[in-house]
Parts: structure tokens; C-alpha cells; sequence
């Protein structure tokens, strides 16, 4: 009873918890960058790329969930990369390993960034609560932040694996609604307040100290943010590999897919409308933290304290499989190494764990150079967009559509083959636009920033 027909633990996932793991995947410091696309891309041009994207993400979603088992022997592929290897051949599993682990240990840093920001800026509504709007500045460096994030996520990766993240998530999704709606609740106020700010059909306007090449650069980071903010297939495998397997793990993953894009882009248009409504053309790159800090700082405290408990649980949902690879890679070169291999039982109340020294050291290593690389580049929507970039096209379009079309068999030159096609060289080219526009934001934001600097 304690494992599956082919002989791995018993899989215990369900509908909820698949759509709990989505949910927190998905629903991160995305949303809070929304806002400020908006601003950028106007709300015609804004809310059409911010539908769709979440219609791509969707449907090539579903098209993965039926490359879980592999079209001849039926066998479970347990990763992303185990589903490409079984349908699409050695060299392409090898091309999709390098994007899969780069850009989910590229998110880790983006997290950080984003949770110390929130730190931040509570400390920041604090100083000014108690200083007044005339005291003295209140400034603040993020990086004593990303080194106590840094810390507690130590704690956490030693989470075995995939199986016993449920609790975390759960938390982690609940907090994403918390925040979401402490946003949109706040934006809600201000505009019906009448102390919105003057928007527009095509966004921010060119103007003094703004060019049209500054607004053609700002436009594909706008794109970039929202790629990113739909981002979550790397992890649908690892996610299916939880569920049960009766009713079909690819039927329960479906809906687990509608119910998570349904909730994420009713969130990502609240927010973002809203948030553009209330800030107008000039909206912060993180609209929580634009919402002053003199009234309601409490309110604003507490939103960004689920911020920071949600990206402790995304953290962990998104480093997962990075963990699990390297684990079994080291487990395959040295199967008889006590250091690799053996587990250690700990008991935690009624809870049994276990304890590896190499997760403690191998996890350890990664969790501090997520942190370093946070405190080096600490660009918000930058680093977004160019996560959004990297991650987008190959494992949201690219593999799940060639895996699809290899499945079943369509034929070349013909009408799906096509459209698929079409479809796959449209978000390789917005793909490929966005990393110029994030790269040159990256350039910009380097020639004027003081990286890991303890003061400000």
C-alpha cells in the first residue's frame, strides 16, 4: 500500500492540492510587476497581451499534461525532462535540462529580490509612520533582507522532495490571495476615492527625458514581466507526478490547470487594472509598495508579510526539481556513498522526516548563491522580464508542442501542424525581442547601482 503498480511510493495528490501547487507556482512576484506593464503598454494593447498570454499558457499546458506517460509503453515520466526524453530523442533532452534547471534557479533569485523588497518597504511605511511625510529619509538596503531570506530558505529546501511540499503550498496559496486582495482593495479605494491618476489608451507617453526608444525598450519588458508571470510549466510534470493515478493523472491535471489559469488571470486583471487606474501613467515597478506609506501602513505591512510567506513556499515549489536532479545524478555516480545516500529518520511530533548530509550541503551551496546573485542584480522588472524571456518560449510553447505533435503523430504540412508552427515562431520571436529589451534595461540599471552595499 505504500507504493504504486511500478513500484515508487504511493502517489497521494489530488485535484486541490495539484491546483494549490499551480496556484503558488504561478501566483508570485509576477502580479506585483502587472501594474507597471500596464502603465507601459496602455490599456487596450496591456490587457490583450495579459489574455493572450494566459490563453498560450493554458492550452499548451494541456497539451503537456498528456505527455505525462509516454506514448508507447505508457510509463510515468516523473520530470519534464523524462517527458522530452521520451518523446522528442537524447539531444532535445539535453537542450531542455539546460532551460529547465537554469530558469527556475533564475526564479529562486528573482524571488528573493521581490520578498526582501516587501521587507523593505514594511520597514520603510514604518519610518515614515513615525517620522511624518518632513522626517528624515527613510532608506533602507534589501540585502541584510535577502540574507535572512537567504537563511530561512536553507531551512526549507531540506524538505525531502515534492511529496511533502503540500502543507507549504497550501500556505503559500492562501497568501497569494491574501496580498492579491489587500491590492486590489487598496486600488479599489483610491480610484473610487477620485484620487486616481490620469491613464491612457496607449500607455506611458513619449515626452521629456522619456524618447520613443526608452518607450519601445520599456514596452518589451512590460511583455517580458507578463510572460513571466504565466510561467509555471517547468514544474507541471513534477506537479501530475503527485496525483493519484485513477481518475487519469492527465484528466485531473486539466482541471487542475483551468482552475489555477482561471484563478491567476482573475488576479493578474484586478490587479493590474485596477493598479493602473489608481497610479496612472507613472505606476511603481511593484504596485504594493506604491500605495503610500502614511495611511493604512498597517494594511500595506500585512499584504507584504504574505508576499514574503508565499515566496517562501514558491521558492521551494520551483527549486524542487532542481534539487531532484542533481540529487539523482550524485545518487547514479556513487550509489554505495553513505554521504550520498543514506537518511537519517527524524521525528518531528507526530511527523517522521528524514535528514541527508547531502541535501544539507549540495542545497545549502545553491540557496547561498541564489542569494549572492540576488544581492548583485537586484533589478526588479528587469530580471522578470529576462526570466520571462529565457523560460517562456522553450518550456511553455517549444517542448510541450513538439512532444504533442510527436505523440500524435501529425503529420508535417498539415493544417494543426501548421498552426502549431505559426504559434511556435511567434513566441520565439516576442521571446527574443523581450531578452534585447530586459538586457538593455539590465545595462542601464548596472552603469547607475551599487550592488551588495549594506547602506544606502
Amino acid at each position: 500500500m505504500e507504493v504504486d503498480d511500478d513500484g515508487k511510493p504511493r502517489r497521494t495528490g489530488t485535484l486541490w492540492t495539484a491546483s494549490a501547487h499551480i496556484i503558488t507556482a504561478i501566483i508570485g512576484s509576477g502580479v506585483l510587476s502587472l501594474t507597471w506593464a500596464i502603465a507601459q503598454l496602455g490599456w487596450i494593447s496591456g490587457v490583450c497581451t495579459l489574455l493572450v498570454f494566459s490563453c498560450i499558457t493554458s492550452y499548451t499546458s494541456n497539451l503537456l499534461a498528456d505527455c505525462y506517460r509516454s506514448p508507447i509503453t505508457g510509463k510515468r515520466n516523473c520530470s519534464y525532462m523524462e517527458a522530452v526524453r521520451s518523446h522528442l530523442g537524447g539531444t532535445k533532452y539535453k537542450a531542455c535540462g539546460c532551460v529547465q534547471y537554469i530558469y527556475p534557479s533564475g526564479m529562486t533569485v528573482g524571488y528573493t529580490i521581490t520578498a526582501s523588497i516587501s521587507m523593505v518597504a514594511m520597514r520603510k511605511s514604518n519610518c515614515f509612520h513615525k517620522r511624518g511625510h518632513d522626517g528624515d529619509p527613510c532608506k533602507f538596503s534589501s540585502n541584510p533582507y535577502m540574507i535572512a531570506l537567504g537563511i530561512l530558505e536553507i531551512f526549507f529546501s531540506q524538505i525531502a522532495n515534492f511529496h511533502e511540499l503540500s502543507w507549504l503550498s497550501t500556505v503559500a496559496a492562501v497568501m497569494s490571495f491574501g496580498y492579491a486582495s489587500i491590492g486590489i482593495g487598496l486600488a479599489f479605494a483610491k480610484v473610487v476615492s477620485g484620487k486616481g491618476e490620469r491613464t491612457s489608451l496607449m500607455g506611458m507617453e513619449v515626452g521629456v527625458g522619456f524618447n520613443a526608444a526608452d518607450k519601445v525598450w520599456t514596452m518589451l519588458r512590460a511583455v517580458g514581466d507578463m510572460a513571466f508571470a504565466f510561467a509555471y510549466s517547468t514544474v507541471l510534470i513534477e506537479i501530475q507526478d503527485t496525483l493519484k493515478s485513477s481518475p487519469p493523472e492527465n484528466q485531473t491535471m486539466k482541471k487542475a490547470n483551468t482552475i489555477g489559469m482561471s484563478i491567476a488571470t482573475t488576479l493578474y486583471l484586478l490587479c493590474s487594472c485596477l493598479g493602473y487606474a489608481a497610479f496612472g501613467d507613472r505606476a511603481p515597478g511593484n504596485f504594493l509598495t506604491g500605495f503610500g506609506f502614511y495611511e493604512r501602513f498597517w494594511l500595506v505591512d500585512l499584504a507584504n508579510v504574505f508576499i514574503v510567506v508565499h515566496l517562501v513556499g514558491a521558492y521551494q515549489v520551483l527549486a524542487q526539481p532542481v534539487f531532484g536532479v542533481v540529487e539523482a545524478w550524485l545518487y547514479s555516480l556513487w550509489p554505495e556513498s553513505n554521504l550520498i545516500t543514506k537518511e537519517y529518520p527524524v521525528n518531528i511530533g507526530r511527523r517522521k522526516l528524514s535528514f541527508s548530509l547531502l541535501r544539507l550541503v549540495w542545497r545549502t551551496l545553491f540557496v547561498v548563491m541564489a542569494t549572492v546573485l540576488a544581492m548583485a542584480l537586484p533589478f526588479f522588472n528587469d530580471i522578470l522580464a529576462l526570466l520571462g524571456a529565457i523560460g517562456f518560449w522553450p518550456m511553455t510553447v517549444y517542448f510541450p508542442v513538439e512532444m504533442y505533435i510527436a505523440q500524435k503523430k501529425i503529420k508535417r504540412g498539415s493544417r494543426s501542424w501548421v498552426g502549431l508552427q505559426i504559434l511556435n515562431f511567434v513566441c520565439l520571436l516576442v521571446s527574443v525581442a523581450v531578452a534585447c529589451g530586459s538586457l538593455q534595461g539590465l545595462n542601464q540599471a548596472l552603469k547607475s547601482s551599487k550592488p551588495l552595499k549594506f547602506e544606502e
